[in-house]
Parts: structure tokens; C-alpha cells; sequence
């Protein structure tokens, strides 16, 4: 069985957001920052289009059929809502971890690459469609739009059980990111082919 791949139209973003709501559920970063159930149902939709949304203005915000898995891949130049993500983090995240969460965000920065590239800040299966290569074919579908276009990609892993399939897609780890309490975040950049 084949599974499709399409850019999301805007107004499919609610989709899009739900699938990678659900996919980040069980991640080590998102349950962390948000542990509380109910907070994080309520809120990680709002961080999931603070950081991924404008993926929808370069038809870059991919999905398999069904709404089973979703990627949102931000176009050279494009950068997250910060403020945005900010102002959601700061309001919701324990007080105790925020000094840490911040420090995580700073260290992201500095690993993030300088020259034009594409950055993959979300991707994510609906836990009940995992293990059946969606990811992999959203990760191959936008790989391929990076090689076609000679331009490098980049993305934090926030997730250790996520780092095979993106060396297998030609990531390499560049570094580590883990403040106070933080889980391990790992930087990874592809190089352009």
C-alpha cells in the first residue's frame, strides 16, 4: 500500500495540528515543558502552529492521507512565530523548569544554521498509524524538495527514538541540547545535495 503525501491547505491546518497534538503526546521535550494532561491538550495546539504554522505559506505543511502523520517544514528565510511561542510557553509552563525551558531555546539558536535552509521544527504520526513508514515517507517526500532545490535542511530531535529515522534520511547529529532538568534535544543538519 502506497502512502500519499500532499502539501495541507490552510484550511486543513486544525488536521494537520490535531495529528502532531497527538504524535507529541508521549515526546520527552513536550510532555516535560507541558506534564499536566489537560494543559497540554489545551495548549500544544498553540505551540504547534506558533513554531510550524507559516509552513502553510510555502505549501511546505505536508500530510499523509488520512491525516495520518503530518510534517510542517519551514521554507529558507521563514522563521517560527517566537514571540508567539514565548508568550504560550511563559503563560503555561511550570515556573519551576521555564528558566530551563528558556536556556533550551537559547542553545537552540545558536545551533540553528545561519546560510538558507530548510528547517523541519515539527513532524509527527498519530500514535495509533506509527510503525507503518508514514514518517519515513513524509521525511523522503521533503528531502527530496530539499535536494531538488540544492539546499541544506534542519531540525532538533526532540524525541531519541526519532534519530534513526532521520539518519537514515541523511541528518547527521551536530551537537546536544540539555539545560537543568531538560530531556536531550539533538541538533541535526543535512547537507545539500
Amino acid at each position: 500500500m502506497s502512502t500519499l503525501v500532499r502539501s495541507g491547505a490552510p484550511d486543513e491546518a486544525d488536521a494537520l495540528v490535531s495529528v502532531i497534538t497527538l504524535a507529541f503526546s508521549t515526546d520527552p521535550m513536550a510532555r516535560w515543558s507541558l506534564p499536566d494532561p489537560l494543559t497540554y491538550l489545551g495548549v500544544m495546539p498553540s505551540v504547534v502552529r506558533a513554531f510550524g504554522a507559516r509552513a502553510f505559506d510555502s505549501q511546505s505543511a505536508y500530510c499523509v492521507d488520512g491525516f495520518r502523520g503530518a510534517a510542517l517544514w519551514l521554507a529558507p528565510g521563514t522563521e517560527p512565530d517566537s514571540e508567539g511561542l514565548m508568550t504560550v510557553m511563559q503563560d503555561n509552563v511550570p515556573p519551576a523548569i521555564l528558566p530551563d525551558l528558556m536556556g533550551v531555546f537559547e542553545q537552540m539558536g545558536r545551533y540553528h544554521p545561519t546560510e538558507p535552509h530548510w528547517y523541519l521544527p515539527l513532524i509527527g504520526v498519530d500514535p495509533a498509524c506509527q510503525g507503518q513508514g508514514h514518517g519515513s515517507t513524509l521525511m523522503r517526500y521533503a528531502v527530496d524538495r530539499c535536494d531538488r532545490e540544492r539546499l541544506p535542511a534542519y531540525l532538533e530531535s526532540s524525541n531519541p527514538r526519532n534519530i534513526s529515522l532521520y539518519l537514515r534520511h541523511g541528518f547527521e547529529i551536530i551537537g546536544e541540547i540539555q539545560v537543568g532538568t531538560s530531556p536531550r534535544m539533538t541538533p541535526m543538519y543535512r547537507k545539500a545535495r
